[in-house]
């Protein structure tokens, strides 16, 4: 995405012939747009944009999607190139670039985010187990036929509808790393809006009652651009 049609027509014709599917793209409004139909697997995105700032929308998409990041700007101050990459851009170039360069950099980012040979993580897939046995983690117990939670004290902790389904999803599926889209599927039964913030929000609360610090979590983590990572070793009662 570039505010100059020049730039965005050169990279289409050159890209297109290798094989990728090319959007030009000259505003964040119509990125996002892009983002909530058919969000591509990787994003050339300017800096120096009409309305919202670059950064704001590395941001924006960082928080929402999980695509490659490539940021292709004029600016070459090193302060924005860490600032670029500090908020999640897989890759920097400066302009003027080799055509040549930009694509080894675009194969070498898709490589990096392209999907595992893991098969892809549905509702159906993350369906509560119908034993409904009792999960142990770090002292923790989650009783899913009683639909309880217990502290190590043995206190019970109170959690809402939404909290407890996100929960089991989370520990009958540990050290997979699952997707706002797929857990937002599986505990409401819906699919995403644009900057839906549901899970995030749902993980921010279950953070602040299982962990020591939801500053840093241990026990629920977040996968930059990809999702969360339950971490315990599970035990069944």
């Amino acid at each position: 995405m570039d505010d100059d049609p020049d730039i965005t027509q050169l990279l289409a014709n050159y890209l297109q012939p290798h094989g990728f599917r090319v959007s030009q793209l000259h505003d964040g409004a119509a990125l996002m747009a892009l983002m909530a139909a058919d969000a591509p697997q990787l994003v050339l995105l300017d800096l120096g944009l009409p309305g919202e700032d670059g950064f704001a929308i590395a941001r924006r998409l960082r928080e929402h999607w999980h695509c490659g990041l490539v940021i292709v700007t004029g600016r070459r101050d090193s302060v924005d190139k860490v600032v670029g990459l500090e908020i999640g851009a897989d890759d920097y170039v400066t302009k003027p670039f080799d055509l040549r360069e930009l694509l080894a950099r675009v194969k070498a980012v898709l490589r990096r985010v392209a999907p595992t040979d893991d098969p892809p993580v549905t509702a159906q897939a993350l369906a509560p187990s119908a034993s409904r046995p009792r999960y142990r983690f770090q002292d923790w117990e989650l009783d899913t036929a009683a639909r309880r939670l217990l502290a190590p004290d043995g206190r019970e902790v109170t959690l809402t509808t939404g909290e407890f389904d996100l929960l089991a999803v989370f520990v009958q599926h540990p050290g997979r790393v699952l997707s706002r889209d797929s857990l937002l599927q599986a505990t409401h039964r819906r699919e995403a809006a644009p900057f839906d913030r549901t899970i995030d929000v749902q993980v921010g609360r279950l953070r602040r009652k299982l962990e020591d610090s939801a500053d840093e979590p241990r026990i629920i983590k977040s996968v930059r651009g990809a999702g969360y990572l339950f971490v315990p070793k599970i035990e069944l009662r």
